[in-house]
């Protein structure tokens, strides 16, 4: 594809400008209100900040626009390493120049590498929902539905003339998707006290194969997406992760294996407990049984954790959070037996230090399992019982440990989108 910088560089402007002038002309926000000598001052990095705006701000919609400024370009011709220095000039203009508040460190860095890892999964998402030989009224669906998860890309179809038409067979997108989505009740647990069923909905999707095209960036995708009747928020949880590079590293008849570095972003608020965290991890794939009925698939995982946003007892600096950094380790085994039964096991933990706050460390982990019996062709019913322990190192008080078990009851839906 042709690269067009002066239209991403439009583009990027107006990805600028317009929340500016919204929040200016519109809302009439205070920091909104921008002067030369508060950019001036922003310009200084001994300004810089953290900042104690609220978690789903932060945490979410930051890293939101920065995948906008991503794909600025990146729906311009430019690959995935072109791309990423749109995110990070993104977001460091706004955060000199789009506020007259201090420069905030949170911001500049969710902005950045989680616009980056939002941006190219919309952008491989949305590609997938337009590169294909769809025709009539899911054209339509499928180029509405891209518009709104990668508006540059719908922006530049419009513009080309190409909405609504099928692409070049050259064009479409061949990657598999598995798709699973299920619906159930689920309830969380604080240090034991009761909580009641709720109502929830999740998605699960698997773009691509780690033991194919594993040396193109994000040419594996999974994102989970939970939603929920809650206290706290409808969106729960988003997790995602991408692949950057692969390295395969053993192979026989029933068995393969793959290294593979990825970029993650997790995002979790419910009644009972969030967190954010970025990371990059090195990763071991592992599938067995591959020409069989019975198979055991196993991924081993471990990191450092760029920027992570973790609860606290306390208030400290106008939030109930405190900004880490650390280390994270992740391990996860499923059993599949003839395509009907299915057992999974997963485990995360995650040693953090506190930049800002009032811990001094922190100790996560968690523990869940899943079971699924297939009893249709494309249904099943699934349990999945877990929990968290999060232990907060405070500098001036008693450690405090908290435990949050939950479970899920669901019916579970899959399909395969070729």
């Amino acid at each position: 594809m042709e690269k067009r910088f002066g239209r991403g560089a439009f583009l990027f402007s107006l990805t600028e400008l317009l929340p500016w002038t919204y929040d200016r002309f519109v809302v009439n926000a205070d920091f909104a209100k921008i002067t030369f000598k508060g950019i001036g001052q922003n310009l200084k990095l001994s300004s810089w900040a953290w900042d104690n705006d609220g978690f789903t701000t932060n945490q979410l919609s930051h890293p939101a626009h920065g995948s906008i400024f991503f794909n600025t370009f990146r729906s311009n011709g430019y690959n995935f390493w072109q791309s990423i220095p749109a995110a990070v000039a993104g977001s460091y203009i706004w955060e000199v120049a789009g506020e007259n508040q201090a420069s905030s460190k949170n911001d500049f860095l969710n902005t950045s590498f989680g616009g980056v890892i939002i941006g190219e999964m919309v952008h491989r998402l949305a590609g997938k929902l337009i590169n294909n030989r769809s025709r009539g009224i899911r054209r339509q669906i499928n180029e509405s539905v891209a518009l709104l998860i990668n508006p540059a890309n719908g922006f530049n179809r419009l513009i080309d003339g190409k909405w609504g038409k099928v692409p070049n067979p050259m064009d479409i997108d061949s990657s598999k998707i598995d798709l699973e989505i299920d619906a159930g009740l689920r309830n969380f647990n604080v240090n034991e006290r009761n909580a009641r069923f709720r109502g929830y909905g999740r998605i699960k999707l698997l773009y691509g194969s780690p033991f194919e095209n594993y040396k193109i960036p994000f040419s594996t995708i999974t994102v989970n997406a939970e939603v929920g009747k809650d206290d706290s928020t409808f969106v729960n949880a988003i997790n995602l992760f991408g692949s950057i590079k692969g390295w395969p590293v053993g192979r026989s008849d029933y068995s393969r294996h793959i290294a593979v570095l990825t970029a993650n972003y997790d995002y979790i608020l419910n009644q009972a407990f969030s967190y954010s965290g970025q990371s990059l991890k090195a990763n071991l794939f592992s599938e067995f049984g591959v020409k069989r009925k019975n198979r055991m698939n196993t991924s081993i995982g471990a990191g450092p954790i760029l920027l992570a946003a973790i609860p606290e007892k306390y208030i400290g600096n106008g939030r109930n959070y405190d900004y880490c950094s650390g280390f994270g380790f992740n391990a996860n085994a499923e059993i599949n037996i003839n395509n009907i039964f299915f057992y999974g096991m997963t485990y995360n933990n995650g040693f953090f230090f506190t930049w800002n706050g009032n811990t001094s460390s922190f100790f996560l982990q968690s523990l869940s399992a899943e079971l699924r019996y297939r009893f249709l062709h494309n249904l099943s019913f699934c349990t999945e019982p877990g929990y968290f322990v999060l232990r907060e190192n405070y500098k001036s008080n008693e450690e405090v440990t908290r435990t949050y078990p939950y479970l899920k009851i669901a019916v579970k839906y899959n399909i395969r989108i070729q």
